[in-house]
């Protein structure tokens, strides 16, 4: 297992996605951001079904960085509640997770 996470968020522009992932890439909390467009989302909200056309990010980052990357996302996210979720990157190309460590930046002692 290593330390490496991918992060989903979904978002409701082209604009946004963009933004987002350039923000996240920036600060190097992501090493990298896919923007896949469009995904077509179905969920319940405030009681009703909805049926969305949005972005999806696909955001390569490490767990020690999961808070502040989490934190960044919902600070300047359009949505009310924002989906950020992470899943372990559980084993990988060791030159491919080498360069995600490169390009994030050291994590702030616990």
């Amino acid at each position: 297992m290593t330390d490496k996470i991918v992060v989903f968020s979904t978002c409701a522009s082209a604009d946004e996605a963009e933004r987002l992932a350039r923000r996240l890439v920036d600060e190097r909390l992501a090493a990298c951001v896919n923007v896949v467009a469009p995904v077509r989302s179905f969920y319940r909200w405030n009681g009703a079904i909805q049926d969305a056309a949005e972005f999806l990010l696909v955001i390569k980052s490490s767990r020690p960085l999961f808070e502040p990357l989490r934190a960044t996302l919902e600070s300047v996210h359009s949505y009310e509640l924002p989906e950020v979720v992470a899943v372990p990157i559980v084993e990988g190309s060791p030159n491919y997770l080498s360069w995600i460590d490169r390009e994030l930046r050291p994590a702030e002692p616990a």
